[in-house]
């Protein structure tokens, strides 16, 4: 295993604790609001806003996750009909257009990110905006850097093929 796996897999761990978290989270003020609403007649008022936040922060980071398990959605009708290093080649492709786009996304988010810093608008709490908004960057580099990696492995099991290992 090198440097680059065990980092992907502390990334991992950290990842599987934050969504735990958050579901947790998402699940108890999602029930508060309402019991509250339903039979005292109030709320939290920045209740429904972090429900919406954390639904992001979730989605986003199953996504990371998907990527990581080699789950994200792919479009395979060509790898049904090639075998051996065709079919190799082609998921290294994929895997590398994946990345590209990722990448893209990763430098819009960031440019999303100081413009809503910009604006300086808050969320819930006096929480500014592009705070919980952070997560559209990370998970997008972090999408990038897997999918880089996967085509990576998928290069080195062609090369190891031609090599007869």
């Amino acid at each position: 295993m090198n440097i680059w796996d065990k980092l992907d897999e502390k990334i991992s761990r950290v990842e599987q604790i934050l969504v735990t978290i958050l579901l947790t989270m998402m699940i108890l003020v999602a029930f508060s609001q309402i019991v509250l609403r339903n039979f005292f007649a109030t709320g939290i008022d920045w209740g429904d806003a972090l429900v919406r936040y954390l639904v992001v922060w979730v989605a986003f980071i199953g996504a990371a996750v998907a990527t990581r398990e080699g789950k994200h959605i792919t479009i395979d009708l060509l790898s049904r009909w090639l075998t051996g290093a065709g079919s190799i080649t082609l998921r290294a492709l994929s895997c590398f257009f994946s990345a590209v786009v990722c990448g893209l996304l990763t430098v819009a988010a960031a440019k999303f990110i100081r413009f809503e810093a910009q604006m300086g608008s808050t969320a819930f709490l006096d929480l500014p905006v592009w705070v919980p908004e952070l997560i559209m960057p990370v998970t997008f580099g972090l999408m990038t850097f897997r999918f880089g990696m996967a085509m990576f492995r998928e290069i080195g099991r062609i090369v190891n093929r031609k090599d007869g290992k």
